[in-house]
């Protein structure tokens, strides 16, 4: 087992939930409640990393995070390193690409409130934000927490795009679906079933978990 790449692999899924959490809520909610012109190609594009394949999406990141960037050069001067072949690249990296884990179902669960609950509340004199803590997140909540436990899965399965923007570095950027390809084409396959199995597990769990939680949204939603 590749402790190391395991630990790396919890602390980048980590960061990924944390960062997209108040993404998810506030784009969620958004989609959820607004009509405006240009609403389908704004679910497009949050759906889009759901379609392209990696290495697409891989190869874009790896020009944008680039050193002959302008992002790149930004990052540069500001923090002295670059994005390419980094833990902060894989970080930004995971959050783009689970952005349709992470919105979506955060979606499902707000559309799942009852416009006659956020009318009243407002009748109350709550304001919107007020509204969204105490009426609307705690109804929408399954929905979030499906959107974290769907995210935090995909980050520690995610090859092609860490891969590509990440490399394999130990200890830096080498995630536990890198480190069992790289135990294959070492021959190690007992290491690599081992940290397979571990996957499958949680994955599993997390199949199980967001079945759970969708089912009270569909409830609402029935």
């Amino acid at each position: 087992m590749d402790w190391t790449a395991l630990w790396l692999s919890l602390r980048l899924a980590g960061w990924t939930v944390v960062l997209l959490l108040p993404v998810s809520v506030i784009a969620g909610r958004f989609l959820a409640y607004r009509r405006f012109r240009g609403k389908g190609l704004a679910e497009a594009l949050v759906m889009l990393p759901l379609v392209l394949p990696p290495t697409v999406l891989g190869f874009y990141l790896l020009v944008v995070f680039g050193r002959n960037s302008p992002f790149g050069q930004i990052w540069q001067g500001l923090f002295g390193s670059q994005l390419v072949f980094s833990f902060q690249g894989l970080v930004l990296a995971s959050v783009i690409f689970n952005l349709p884990f992470a919105i979506l179902p955060a979606q499902r669960g707000f559309q799942a409130v009852a416009q006659e609950l956020r009318e009243a509340a407002a009748c109350c004199g709550m304001s919107p934000l007020r509204a969204l803590w105490k009426v609307e997140l705690p109804l929408a909540w399954p929905g979030v927490m499906t959107a974290m436990v769907l995210t935090f899965a995909h980050t520690l399965g995610e090859f092609g795009i860490v891969l590509m923007v990440g490399g394999s570095i130990p200890g830096e950027t080498r995630t536990i679906a890198i480190s069992i390809y790289d135990r294959v084409q070492a021959f190690d396959e007992s290491s690599a079933a081992l940290m397979s199995a571990l996957l499958v597990a949680i994955s599993l769990f997390a199949i199980a978990v967001t079945f759970a939680l969708s089912a009270r949204v569909g409830r609402r939603l029935g």
